[in-house]
C-alpha cells in the first residue's frame, strides 16, 4: 500500500466526519475536490520549475496554483543546493510505497521535502500524518538508495499566498518513524 493510504486508513477520522456534518456531504466532497485539484496544479508548477522547464496553466484552478508555487520557489527553495530527485517512486520492500515530491540537499542536509497546499494556516499539531509520511519516504530512500536523509521540511501555501514551513531532523525524525511504524 502506499503511505498515504496506510495513513489514512489508521487515521483518527473523528474530526472530519465532525466537519462533513458541520458543512454538508456535498460541500465537503466538493471542498475536497477542488482542494485535490488546486494541489495537483500548484505541484505540477514546482515540478516542472525543479526541472528546469517552463509550464503554464491558464484554468482558473491554474491562476490561483501558480502564485501558490511562485511563493514556494520565491521562500522555500533557495536552501536547497542541489535537487537529487522530484516525484521519486520509493518502496520498503514487502511494506510500503510511495512518491516524494522533492529528495534535495537543503541547508547541508540529506532531505525529503512534501509540498503542501492548504485553505488555511496550519498548527503543528494539525500535521502530525504529513511528518509521519516524510519519516515513511526517508526510511524507504535510505534502504534502496543508501542515503541518509537527515532532515523532513514541508513546505506550505494557502491561496492567499501565506506561507509556512515546517522541518524537524535527526531525533525528531527518527521519533517521527517509530510513529510511523507504531501507526
Amino acid at each position: 500500500p502506499s503511505v498515504t493510504t496506510v495513513l489514512a486508513k489508521t487515521k483518527d477520522q473523528t474530526y472530519i466526519r465532525k466537519w462533513k456534518e458541520r458543512v454538508g456531504e456535498e460541500q465537503a466532497e466538493h471542498i475536497k475536490n477542488y482542494s485535490s485539484k488546486r494541489g495537483t496544479a500548484m505541484h505540477k508548477f514546482l515540478e516542472k520549475h525543479i526541472q528546469g522547464a517552463g509550464y503554464d496553466d491558464l484554468t482558473p484552478i491554474g491562476q490561483e496554483a501558480s502564485p501558490m508555487a511562485k511563493k514556494i520557489i520565491e521562500i522555500g527553495l533557495p536552501p536547497i543546493s542541489e535537487y537529487y530527485g522530484s516525484e521519486v517512486t520509493i518502496h520498503y520492500p514487502d511494506l510500503y510505497a510511495g512518491s516524494t515530491d522533492l529528495v534535495c540537499m537543503h541547508n547541508d542536509m540529506e532531505t525529503i521535502v512534501d509540498f503542501k497546499q492548504s485553505n488555511r494556516p496550519k498548527r503543528e499539531e494539525w500535521i502530525e500524518d504529513y511528518c509521519m509520511q516524510i519519516a515513511a519516504y526517508a526510511m524507504a530512500h535510505d534502504h534502496i538508495y543508501g542515503s541518509n536523509i537527515g532532515q523532513g521540511v514541508i513546505m506550505i501555501c494557502t491561496p492567499d499566498l501565506y506561507y509556512q514551513e515546517f522541518k524537524f531532523q535527526d531525533t525528531e525524525l527518527r521519533d517521527w518513524k517509530h510513529k510511523f511504524l507504531k501507526r
